[in-house]
């Protein structure tokens, strides 16, 4: 699907990339580019980089890049039609009628036809809670104490027990079994089709965006299973969404209350506590986490009490850490979930359990000091152990100090004596902790090195775009046709022709790779090469030549093994052999 060319470039460069990013993070001037945390990876030292020249971003950790739109579909998990409206709307333009090609025509089409069956499916569940068919289901939901505003809040519904009922409506809408098929909602064999929920309290799961894009239900009776969930469909994806994150991503709190279920989800928001989400039938996984980063840096989980909720608690933490998350444990004993807590306590008291929750390493010292007997001295001293073994995750010396005195202190341990321990094992498991120095960080891994000729040609594309008169330092010499990789070699065409017309904007030929996420990811990272720094010292200037001798070089070699004819051969070896003696001047 796509807008004309000329309405897209009208959009993007209306919306100044630094203004519309400044929107989402902190950017400091550093040179002729701005500065900051990257919004999509962990990371202590800003390696997110915007250019108000290039009119593009890039991050040097992650690889994340690209242009104005590009990032607001990134940041929002827009659509590349969702995100042009929204920068039009930012920049007071009018869009036209979208144009499709056949195929985004046929995508777009049966995207759209998906949330729409959703919207009336929710919309017909609904209806039927309120009918004297849906009883059941309101009186079940009456008895957790929801308030018909909740319910109406969060559009929940009935599915009846008739078998078919859904499906025999959808059809009278004039929807054919092949769409019904991609819904989820329904079984659709050869002998019939029959509704996957029946007979169950229904919760329409919503993106970010409120668009329905799955369902759950509740069973009502002793049925199984107890929740049963939409399947994955082209709408919806379990691992990267979360329940109620529409409703929470706007609430005022700093921090986010993670839940186990649908139900505690809507007894929180009903008691006020409208910063609560919960995973939809699947564990906490990096991509909740990576969704969850976008709207806060804090969360407390509100896992049930029982033996599951510390088992989803000790999965969830370290997946939280991994993208800068800080995370503390809320203690609801005696009893088992939020719902049930706030039925019992009231909310005044559930904020007060919120308020003193645990930091999540100590969490875990008390999970594992559950497992030792410390009556007895074997299990005493193999606690110890484990918790030294625990302390030495923290690579950074202060920090691994911090922790260290907060555990001794807890379990009355002399912290002298833990401290040494941690150094004990940290030298025997050749983590870099010594006994002596106690706070080398771990060594990281090298990065696997890269494709010799790719680096080079990317460095050349970001030479060629950051300094256009180098251009005519490589004239004769590189066309588009020496780049190895096709993709190289599309863009590298596009690069020539943009400096033969007298104006290359790397922002606008990103543009052309919109439509495929991978492509466009590395050919964003064409136009930032790491190593593409300033050719004023002899060294780099070294280093430009060297890289185009490398690239023609690479280029003869494939052509001399494809030449079919003595000629052609014998001109191949005459440029390879001029090659060796090649020099350019940049003075």
């Amino acid at each position: 699907m796509y807008y004309p060319d000329d309405v897209i470039e009208e959009v993007r460069t209306r919306n100044d990339i630094v203004d519309v990013i400044s929107q989402y993070v902190s950017l400091k001037k550093k040179g002729a580019n701005y500065f900051g945390l990257c919004p999509f990876h962990n990371e202590k030292s800003p390696s997110f980089s915007v250019s108000p020249g290039k009119q593009m971003y890039y991050c040097f950790g992650c690889g994340a890049g690209g242009n104005v739109i590009t990032f607001v579909m990134e940041y929002e998990n827009y659509s590349f039609v969702e995100a042009v409206k929204m920068l039009a709307d930012r920049a007071g333009i009018t869009l036209p009628e979208v144009e499709y090609s056949k195929e985004a025509k046929a995508q777009a089409d049966l995207k759209n036809t998906l949330l729409e069956i959703n919207r009336l499916a929710a919309n017909y569940f609904y209806y039927q809670l309120k009918q004297p068919q849906g009883k059941a289901g309101y009186e079940y939901l009456r008895r957790r104490e929801l308030s018909d505003e909740t319910i109406r809040h969060f559009g929940l519904g009935f599915a009846n027990k008739v078998p078919d009922d859904l499906y025999r409506y959808m059809r009278s809408k004039g929807y054919s079994d092949q769409i019904l098929k991609e819904t989820g909602l329904f079984f659709i064999e050869e002998r019939g089709a029959r509704d996957k929920f029946w007979n169950r309290v229904m919760f329409p799961i919503l993106d970010v965006n409120n668009r329905v894009i799955g369902f759950g239900g509740r069973v009502m009776g002793d049925g199984e299973p107890k929740y049963l969930n939409s399947p994955e469909t082209k709408l919806f994806d379990k691992s990267r969404n979360l329940y109620g994150l529409n409703f929470a991503r706007t609430s005022r709190e700093k921090y986010m209350l993670i839940c186990e279920g649908y139900m505690d989800v809507i007894a929180m928001h009903q008691a006020g506590f409208t910063n609560a989400v919960a995973s939809l039938g699947t564990a906490f996984t990096p991509q909740h986490a990576v969704l969850l980063k976008r709207y806060t840096d804090q969360v407390i989980l509100t896992y049930d009490s029982d033996g599951a909720g510390v088992k989803a608690a000790l999965r969830a933490i370290p997946i939280l850490k991994d993208v800068g998350m800080s995370v503390r444990v809320l203690n609801m004993k005696p009893y088992k979930d939020p719902d049930e807590f706030m039925k019992n306590l009231g909310k005044e008291e559930f904020q007060k359990r919120i308020d003193q929750a645990q930091n999540s390493f100590m969490f875990e010292i008390s999970v594992i000091r559950s497992q030792y007997n410390m009556q007895d001295p074997e299990s005493k001293t193999g606690f110890y152990n484990a918790v030294a073994r625990k302390l030495l995750e923290f690579p950074e010396k202060l920090e691994r100090d911090n922790y260290t005195e907060a555990v001794a202190r807890e379990y009355m341990i002399p912290a002298d004596d833990l401290k040494r321990l941690v150094s004990a094992l940290g030298s025997q498991m050749g983590t870099g902790v010594r006994a002596r120095e106690y706070g080398e960080a771990k060594p990281v891994k090298k990065k696997e090195k890269e494709d010799g000729i790719k680096k080079s040609q990317r460095l050349l594309l970001t030479w060629l775009i950051e300094r256009p008169e180098l251009f005519s330092k490589i004239e004769g010499i590189i066309s588009p046709e020496d780049f190895a990789d096709e993709l190289y070699r599309n863009v590298a065409r596009m690069v020539f022709e943009e400096h033969e017309k007298g104006n290359i904007n790397p922002a606008q030929i990103l543009n052309q790779f919109i439509e495929g996420e991978e492509q466009y990811r590395e050919v964003a990272a064409l136009f930032h090469a790491s190593l593409a720094e300033s050719l004023n010292n002899e060294e780099q200037k070294k280093a430009f030549c060297e890289t185009v001798k490398k690239i023609k070089k690479n280029s003869l070699d494939e052509q001399s093994r494809r030449a079919n004819d003595i000629v052609q051969l014998q001109k191949i070896i005459r440029q390879q052999s001029e090659l060796k003696n090649l020099r350019i001047d940049l003075d």
